[in-house]
């Protein structure tokens, strides 16, 4: 059985997609010390997970898609309040209550670009990452996939404000060169698809 350090949880703010939470644990020394937790969880799911039999449920999906048509991978330029700017991302959104991920996958993928899911590379998938563990128990499976179609916003929410756009891996060598705002999932993603472009998807 895991040890568990954690021995109360209190709210601290909760809103629709994010709560504060104050975790009283014992530090490697054997004091009692507290952190603050950001979490895409309800108090129930987060106190059940700590100190019950919860699973630790998934929060999102991370996209890694090439456009089977163009030979190129597809990614987002998004405008995020926190950081009050753009930066360049993959595509990427929260599992909905009784979504499964390939679902999510699909959804998200047609909504922020409009582009079809082909196919997803279970092998080279990674099925669960850590955000920021740091601050947040926010998790997410990073999914390569295939795609087609043609790129749309016309998909989008009113609150997105997302161009969608493709890449060669020249081009990805361009833009990790650029200097532009950018999340670090993608310039991993990036950095591969500029060495090895298409092999990247093949299991």
């Amino acid at each position: 059985m895991k040890e568990n350090r954690i021995k109360k949880l209190e709210v601290l703010a909760e809103t629709k997609f994010l709560s504060l939470f104050d975790a009283t644990y014992i530090n490697r020394g054997g004091r009692e010390k507290h952190w603050t937790i950001a979490s895409r969880k309800s108090y129930d799911k987060l106190r059940e997970k700590y100190f019950g039999d919860e699973e630790d449920s998934l929060d999102a999906v991370v996209i890694a898609a090439y456009h089977e048509e163009s030979g190129k991978l597809v990614l987002i330029r998004q405008f995020r309040i926190p950081i009050n700017s753009y930066v360049y991302e993959l595509p990427a959104g929260l599992i909905d209550p009784n979504e499964n991920e390939e679902s999510t996958i699909g959804r998200e993928l047609k909504e922020e670009t409009g582009l079809e899911l082909v196919s997803v590379k279970h092998n080279l998938s990674l099925k669960r990452g850590y955000m920021s563990p740091g601050m947040t128990d926010e998790s997410a499976s990073l999914i390569y996939c295939t795609c087609k179609g043609e790129i749309t916003n016309k998909f989008l929410e009113e609150d997105e404000d997302i161009y969608a756009f493709m890449v060669s891996p020249k081009e990805a060598e361009e833009l990790l060169k650029s200097g532009e705002k950018m999340d670090m999932k993608l310039s991993v993603i990036l950095r591969s698809f500029a060495i090895l472009g298409e092999k990247m998807f093949i299991e």
